[in-house]
This record gives C-alpha cells, sequence and structure tokens, in this order.
C-alpha cells in the first residue's frame, strides 16, 4: 500500500478508527505532517483535535544525531543503547532537552494561537503522527499524554517499523497502523507525495479542527 498523500493516509487510517466514534474522542496530531493526518481522522469521527509537539533529543556533538526525545511537560526518553555508544550520560544532555522543551512551547504558542489545550484526563485519546521509524518521539508524546490519566489512548499511525511497534504498544492500550513492513527505509517511502507539511499549513489544520 502507497498512500497518494498525508491527507490520503488520514482518510484511510479514519476507517480503521470508526468504532471509536461513539467514544467521543479527543484527536492529538504530532507535527508537522501528523497534524494533517490527524486533521483527516478527527474530521471523520467528528472529534476535536489539538496538538502534542514532541522533540527529538540531539547528542551535544551533533544535533541530528537523535539519543533521546521530549515532550511539552518536560516528559523526557533517552535512548540508553546509543548513550552507552556514545560514552554519555542523561545529565550530559540537559541543555539541548532545555533548548527543545523551549522550542516546544514556541511552537505549542505558534500553532494554538488563543486555543486552549484540550481536556484529555478521563478521554479516550487517539494520537496521531504520519509514520513513525524510531518511536523516540511518538513514546515520549504518549508518556506526557499518559500523565493527564486519559480513560484510553490510542496511538494511531499509516506505518512504522516492526520494533517500533513492539516497544510503543507497551505505552498505550492500542496500536492502529495500516503498514507494519518488513523492510523500512523511511517514512516518505511509502507516500507518493511526503513533501514538507508548512507551519501554516498546521496552524491551519488545527483551526479548521
Amino acid at each position: 500500500m502507497i498512500f497518494a498523500n498525508r491527507r490520503d493516509a488520514g482518510q484511510k487510517l479514519a476507517e480503521k478508527l470508526l468504532d471509536y466514534r461513539d467514544k467521543q474522542p479527543v484527536v492529538l496530531g504530532i507535527p508537522r505532517g501528523g497534524v494533517v493526518v490527524a486533521a483527516e481522522v478527527a474530521g471523520e469521527l467528528g472529534a476535536p483535535l489539538d496538538v502534542i509537539i514532541p522533540r527529538k533529543v540531539g547528542a551535544p556533538f551533533n544535533r541530528e544525531l537523535a539519543v533521546g526525545a521530549v515532550a511539552p511537560d518536560g516528559t523526557a526518553i533517552f535512548d540508553e543503547r546509543a548513550l552507552g555508544m556514545l560514552g554519555l550520560q542523561q545529565t550530559d544532555l540537559q541543555d539541548e532537552v532545555a533548548r527543545q522543551t523551549a522550542e516546544i512551547e514556541r511552537r505549542t504558542k505558534s500553532y494554538r494561537g488563543n486555543r486552549k489545550p484540550l481536556v484529555l484526563q478521563g478521554e479516550t485519546v487517539i494520537v496521531v503522527d504520519d509514520g513513525i521509524a524510531t518511536g523516540l518521539t511518538a513514546k515520549a508524546a504518549l508518556r506526557s499524554v499518559q500523565k493527564h490519566k486519559p480513560e484510553s489512548l490510542i496511538l494511531a499511525v499509516p506505518v512504522t517499523t516492526m520494533e517500533a511497534a513492539a516497544e510503543l504498544r507497551k505505552d498505550i492500550d492500542e496500536l492502529i497502523c495500516l503498514l507494519v513492513p518488513e523492510v523500512f527505509y523511511a517514512v516518505g517511502q511509502f507516500y507518493k507525495n511526503f513533501s514538507q507539511t508548512t507551519d501554516e499549513e498546521v496552524a491551519a489544520a488545527l483551526k479548521s479542527g
């Protein structure tokens, strides 16, 4: 299965989530591309849409080398195997975690505008992304949502790896995924159009939701 674009992926994903319509769920999109997918899901389910922004935490000597992730409330997770190989401790990443947390706050305000965050406690929460490779950022987002004590927590994605699926199932009540391929190089290989989503598109999707 190849998705035409993120909207197509969202429409196909929504079909697998129709059983949740009667539970009046809350849908959270992970920017940027995940919000476009989430908007389709929220629209089909008649659910409110909000954003949750995790950010990768890079190594001190190379910020592009992800060794962890942090969520809006400061919830941070780390790839302990990677830290061990690089000779790093979690304390070595405090400055980077703080930098990414500040960026999360900036982006959240930019995307939401004056809208208040949705209440998650006691709700059925569906977290949506456009695809998951390592699962680091998704896990940070999910653990952050868990702190709000939702009634149930569902992760819905068009595609992910077998390894990430197994790891993320530990933090959720259900995983809804259309593709878990044996051969996975990058999320973009499963889309005909995987052009970068802009901040303006994210804000527009949230406003319409």
